[in-house]
C-alpha cells in the first residue's frame, strides 16, 4: 500500500509543479501530495507494526535501518518540492 501511495505523491507532486510552471493555482495539488506523503509513512509505519506482531525480526533488521533513511530522504525532498512554488512566488513579487 504504502508504494500506491508513494507513486500517487510523485505524481501529483509534478502536477503542483506543472501547474505552477503553467500559471494555474496549484495549492491543492501541493495539499494532496504532501497528504499522499504522509499516508505513504502511516502506511510503511503499519507494514513495520505488522512485522513486530508477528516477531520478524529478520525481516525488520534487513529492510528497516535502510528503509528509514530512504523515507527520511524522501519526505524532505517531498516537502521542498512541493513547498518550492510557494518561495518563487514570493521572490517574483520582490
Amino acid at each position: 500500500m504504502w508504494v500506491i501511495f508513494g507513486v500517487i505523491a510523485i505524481v501529483v507532486t509534478v502536477i503542483n509543479l506543472f501547474l505552477y510552471a503553467a500559471g494555474k493555482d496549484y495549492k491543492l495539488a501541493m495539499a494532496v501530495a504532501l497528504s499522499f506523503t504522509a499516508l505513504t509513512n502511516s502506511a510503511n509505519y503499519s507494514n513495520l507494526t505488522r512485522w513486530v506482531k508477528v516477531e520478524d525480526w529478520a525481516a525488520i533488521m534487513d529492510v528497516v535501518p535502510g528503509m528509514a533513511k530512504a523515507f527520511w530522504f524522501l519526505t524532505i525532498v517531498s516537502i521542498l518540492l512541493n513547498i518550492s512554488p510557494i518561495f518563487l512566488e514570493r521572490i517574483h513579487k520582490k
